[in-house]
């Protein structure tokens, strides 16, 4: 599976909706404890489950939701990042729950081809 989107396919940086989903995911969950390390402690949740959730978004994301979205951290970032695809089921109830259209998203096949 790809580590992240191609723009050609879907560009995830106009997005960001899976980034200000829910204030309990990304939760770390198969990060080592030198994966977890390179994460900057001020990005962490207090209780170290995950990522920290601010003002209704992970407090690494960059930019403005639905626009131009980045990753402070995206070298980083956790495993259920890396494995979140644009089409996939985790992306799909992000955007709805933005008002986000589903319809310009691949199917997410297509990752699993590449």
């Amino acid at each position: 599976m790809l580590e992240t989107s191609p723009p050609e396919i879907f560009d995830c940086r106009t997005c960001g909706a899976c980034c200000a989903h829910a204030a309990d995911w990304p939760r770390f969950s198969m990060e080592t404890d030198a994966e977890l390390a390179l994460i900057p402690e001020k990005f962490v949740a207090k209780d170290l489950s995950g990522m920290l959730f601010e003002a209704g978004r992970c407090s690494a994301l960059t930019g403005e939701l639905g626009k131009n979205a980045g990753c402070a951290v995206y070298a980083a970032r956790p495993h259920v990042c890396r494995t979140c695809m644009p089409g996939d089921a985790e992306c799909i109830i992000a955007r709805q729950a933005r008002g986000y259209s589903v319809d310009d998203l691949p199917d997410e096949t297509v990752f699993w081809d590449a």
